[in-house]
């Protein structure tokens, strides 16, 4: 983690304060009942994501660099520690919707404790030596993309979790009204073989699993030069896509096998089908399938066998990260951290000045690469250290971000990574060939 200035002066705690608002805004929609649901072990509730982000500064910044620091509550040492074994232990994932006290208020209270605190160490940063305050800068900038991590996460729980109601309540009022109905037609982009730099070698955070950079060989190929549409993939369903097990890797067969013995159907996760006619579930509830949008909540299953459909593959997560460089894509960026879409989007030309459409904050894109350490990988320091190596098995790594990860939150060396069943993200396609 790269040391950051901090003073009284700096920018660091006008951030700290506006990440921290943002995910109190991102909970406003949500009543105590809304913030106390989890719908599955995979997911969290609101509420316990609001808590864990703020164990997260209170456990690895005040307990160990503002003198005379008491934590608000014991227990929730145990309640809100996520997996770090080196902390001590942890309250069941699978459980959580079970914690229905502190309430929603008394969380927020802990949060306003915590961001007291926070203040004062600001306020008593004369009294450090160089050598705390670089670890400070570290763990502080490690907390707030840890929180952005978080916000994500809070909106594709709450998704997941509002599916399970009939009624299908909506999180948003936002229409998501199409900018366009049509599309770009796919094209491939050449992409040179050689040896290109890969991972992340510059000053800014970035997290461990991004670096060092080094040098991968890749073939000559070509990338699809926008997403998959929903339309497209309704063509792999009706094509009978999910009854071939051609298509399908013997692990994705076995999956879908499993899924449709429970009575699941065979179809994109928040995709229902009324009356002859497809809708999707959103973040503003029901509304009818747009072919044009990029298709998402997709597993790593689902977008191989989709891929084999059509004679392509998907990418390695070097030859996306080649290619993004190769085409110039580059995320998009805001200070406006409420600029979330909450929905993928329809690819345009006009939007991107690269012909790699869709690159950043639409759907996060299954690579076949598995999650590992890259040569040289160094974890952060100090109890940080199983922030990311430790989940170094059997998960594929994603690159791109989505529609609700925060802006500014993403880049060309990203890896995100998921077990190859996980459909609750927004995962999507990116074919290669």
């Amino acid at each position: 983690m790269e040391m950051l200035v901090i003073d009284k002066h700096s920018t660091i705690i006008s951030r700290y304060l506006k990440i921290r608002e943002q995910s109190l805004n991102l909970v406003a929609p949500l009543s105590e009942a809304d913030a106390q649901l989890q719908s599955m072990p995979d997911a969290s509730p609101a509420k316990w994501h609001l808590a864990h982000t703020t164990w997260f500064f209170e456990t690895f910044i005040l307990c160990s660099f503002l003198k005379g620091y008491k934590r608000f509550n014991e227990t929730y040492n145990y309640l809100y520690n996520s997996y770090y074994n080196g902390i001590g232990e942890q309250y069941p994932r699978a459980q959580r919707g079970l914690i229905s006290r502190p309430s929603l208020g008394e969380i927020v209270s802990y949060r306003e404790f915590v961001d007291a605190a926070i203040q004062s160490l600001f306020e008593q940063m004369d009294d450090l030596n160089d050598s705390s305050i670089k670890d400070l800068s570290g763990l502080l900038e490690l907390g707030l993309n840890h929180e952005q991590q978080h916000q994500e996460l809070l909106l594709t729980d709450i998704k997941h979790a509002f599916f399970h109601n009939p009624l299908y309540p909506s999180y948003s009022a936002s229409s998501f009204t199409p900018s366009s109905n049509t599309t770009p037609e796919l094209s491939w982009l050449p992409i040179q073989s050689g040896l290109v730099p890969v991972g992340y070698d510059g000053d800014a955070f970035v997290f461990d699993n991004e670096r060092p950079e080094h040098s991968v060989y890749i073939h000559d190929f070509s990338i699809a030069s926008r997403l998959v549409t929903n339309g497209e993939y309704a063509e792999f369903i009706a094509s009978g896509g999910y009854q071939n097990p051609d298509f399908w890797l013997a692990d994705g067969w076995a999956w879908l096998q499993q899924r449709l013995s429970q009575n699941h159907n065979a179809h994109p996760l928040y995709w229902v089908k009324q009356k002859e006619q497809w809708f999707e579930f959103t973040l503003a509830g029901l509304l009818p399938l747009n072919d044009y949008q990029a298709v998402t909540h997709i597993n790593y299953y689902e977008a191989n066998a989709y891929a084999n459909w059509l004679g392509v593959r998907l990418p390695t997560e070097f030859e996306w990260e080649a290619a993004t460089r190769q085409m110039g894509a580059r995320p998009f960026v805001s200070d406006d951290m409420s600029n979330i879409a909450l929905h993928t989007s329809i690819a345009s030309r006009s939007d991107s000045s690269s012909p790699f459409l869709q690159a950043f904050g639409n759907v996060w894109q299954w690579t076949t690469s598995g999650y590992g350490a890259y040569p040289g990988f160094s974890p952060f320091s100090g109890v940080a250290g199983e922030y990311n190596g430790k989940f170094m098995s059997n998960q594929n790594v994603l690159r791109g971000g989505s529609c609700v990860t925060p802006i500014g939150h993403t880049r060309e060396t990203y890896r995100n990574f998921f077990y190859a069943h996980q459909q609750w993200q927004f995962t999507g396609i990116r074919l290669a060939k």
